[in-house]
């Protein structure tokens, strides 16, 4: 099933379940990207459409096991007059799976008005090497998606930089792009903490906080975005890093920062 076909699966359960296919595993675990955006699918559908979503605060609190029911619940913590609260939860055999707090909100007059800072400049996606799909080498999901390097080294490259990033977009025909779409692209990247390793070691997200630019950019099935991490710090097991995504025309997307444990 494709990224879209979960979505609506979920979409159209009257028990707002959706079973996760073994073809989206992230080694024993279900992709947390897939995760995050079902959630955020369930809580978008019970806010005001002229409230979009402004941020998403993530946690993994366990992992979702492919080919397993997973059921989402979404609830409204508050409702003021421009922004919405919500809560969203995944549960799996009776455990809480994955927490999402969103913050939707609808515009309002402001004098306050300021471009964010230009893309990177880059080589074009199609100048750029593509991150190869070996089956049994890389996580299952990552047959779904096209990612090219442009910045930083790969992973377990023993390199010293804290920038890592490229172009990425979905392999199959999506239909329609909005923001459970750019959770599902963002977290195709591995953490910008593993070209630091010399050999390979797990290494998975702790918590996760999106936010993205609004009105959002229209965006294309077939359009690359651009995504750029930087690593603030690291030790002790855990990282923390910054990113940012544009479209290929250098109009900002999205804002993300991530905190990953990792095992070497």
């Amino acid at each position: 099933m494709t990224f879209a076909e979960l979505l609506s699966t979920l979409a159209e359960s009257p028990k707002q379940e959706v079973t996760i296919p073994t073809g989206w595993a992230q080694g024993r675990a279900s992709y947390g990207g897939l995760v995050a955006a079902l959630v955020y699918q369930g809580m978008r559908a019970k806010v005001m459409e002229d409230r979009p979503v402004r941020s998403l605060a993530i946690t993994f609190v366990g992992p979702v096991a492919p080919g397993e029911p997973m059921q989402v619940e979404a609830q409204v913590l508050r409702e003021g007059k421009a922004v919405t609260q919500m809560l969203g939860m995944a549960r799996q055999n009776g455990q809480v799976m994955c927490i999402v707090q969103g913050s939707f909100g609808a515009s309002r007059e402001s004098v306050v008005s300021l471009a964010s800072e230009p893309a990177p400049q880059v080589k074009a996606a199609e100048d750029c090497m593509e991150m190869p799909y070996v089956e049994g080498l890389n996580p299952v999901f990552l047959q779904h998606f096209a990612v090219r390097w442009a910045l930083g080294d790969l992973p377990f490259s023993n390199s010293k930089k804290r920038e890592m990033g490229g172009w990425m977009r979905f392999r199959e025909d999506e239909g329609s792009i909005h923001e459970g779409h750019i959770l599902g692209l963002v977290d195709v990247w591995p953490p910008a903490v593993l070209p630091h390793l010399q050999q390979r070691a797990p290494a998975s997200s702790l918590t996760w906080t999106i936010e993205f630019v609004q009105p959002q950019p229209a965006l294309g099935n077939t359009d690359w975005l651009l995504y750029r991490a930087n690593i603030d710090h690291a030790r002790d097991g855990y990282g923390h890093a910054s990113a940012m995504v544009w479209r290929e025309d250098g109009t900002l997307v999205a804002i993300s920062r991530q905190t990953v444990t990792v095992f070497g």
